[in-house]
């Protein structure tokens, strides 16, 4: 129960710019969809609590439309979907996250490019 005061804030602000056109982003109704209490989620936002589970952490991003990698990492949390992908080839995937472990966003936006077009 340490709290995380900058995801909670960004958890806050992305839900309250919702609520101003959409009426079921309010505190409550927000954390029933989530699937945490409400009074869990006001602990969070103030950075009194931790973050919840990745699981939360990827509804909430879905329901508020961004990107569930960026607030996973803001939590530092990590999509339980990559440790299975890791755990299907545990010596080759960590070995190539070590490899482009410093490279830029661009270059590594380029590697996935050519990754896709390999695959398909």
């Amino acid at each position: 129960m340490a709290g995380n005061p900058a995801f909670g804030k960004r958890i806050r602000d992305l839900r309250e710019a919702r609520v101003k056109t959409d009426p079921t982003f309010s505190l409550r109704q927000f954390a029933e969809k989530v699937g945490i209490s409400a009074t869990f989620l006001s602990k969070v936002e103030r950075g009194e609590f931790d973050p919840p589970k990745a699981e939360h952490i990827i509804t909430m991003a879905g329901l508020l439309g961004v990107d569930a990698d960026e607030l996973l990492a803001l939590a530092n949390r990590v999509d339980p979907e990559l440790e299975k992908i890791i755990k299907e080839q545990p010596t080759a995937l960590p070995d190539l996250l070590r490899t482009v472990r410093g490279m830029s966003v661009e270059e590594l936006r380029k590697l996935t490019e050519r990754a896709r077009e390999q695959k398909d």
